[in-house]
């Protein structure tokens, strides 16, 4: 009798019920929740070690550099970054969209433009790891002196690198997913299965890897 009753349950009343996921989906949502809980410990270690320490240096006279342009231009240049990416987001909701109306050639631009976004991200990425080198910055090597003036220990190089790199090789592996993506929107392989869903799965990985740089940058380069 329990079990005919449980069996004649019915869970959801509403419109669209949220227990009906696609598989897929539903992984993908594990696993930004499993990155999440990683880039989250990688956060509030450094937090915690920010706030023990008696000084830290001053984001706007470390990252005050711009290609071109020379130094005192305090947080322009990650500023860039950061709406580089965030228009990459964009982009990739306009993918989504694409894909939801089944427009084959849409898509395709769209993930082109996210593609391009990444690559220009990790451009700069890569321009900003190389200037601080050269300046002295790298594991175990802090040349920045704290705000007061004091000697600063190695733990702001450390994080910095650390974190950011972490992020930037999620970015890394986004924009070589995209391709592949791409590639098979290009050949037509969803276009015969009929749906875009892949696009979703791949915009929820982008999405998260925007949205943890808008917290690395608030943590590192504005507090």
């Amino acid at each position: 009798m329990a079990q005919t009753v449980a069996a004649n349950t019915k869970w959801w009343s509403g419109g669209k019920s949220p227990f009906n996921v696609e598989y897929g989906k539903l992984m993908m949502w594990y696993f930004l929740m499993s990155d999440a809980f990683t880039f989250g410990a990688f956060l509030i270690a450094y937090g915690t070690v920010r706030v023990s320490s008696p000084s830290w240096p001053d984001p706007n006279f470390v990252f005050q550099s711009f290609p071109f342009l020379g130094s005192g231009l305090p947080l322009v240049f990650v500023s860039l970054m950061t709406f580089i990416l965030i228009v990459s987001s964009v982009t990739m909701v306009l993918a989504v969209h694409e894909g939801h109306h089944g427009n084959k050639k849409g898509v395709i631009k769209w993930m082109l433009w996210t593609i391009i976004g990444g690559l220009a991200f990790l451009g700069c990425q890569a321009w900003e790891w190389t200037h601080l080198h050269h300046e002295g910055a790298w594991w175990g090597h802090n040349p920045f002196p704290n705000a007061d003036g004091t000697v600063a220990s190695t733990n702001f190089s450390n994080f910095f690198f650390t974190i950011t790199g972490f992020h930037g090789f999620h970015v890394f592996s986004g924009v070589v997913i995209n391709i592949i993506i791409t590639i098979m929107t290009w050949r037509g392989v969803f276009e015969r299965r009929g749906h875009y869903l892949m696009i979703e799965k791949v915009g929820l990985y982008w999405h998260f890897v925007d949205l943890v740089w808008v917290f690395v940058f608030l943590f590192f380069y504005l507090v």
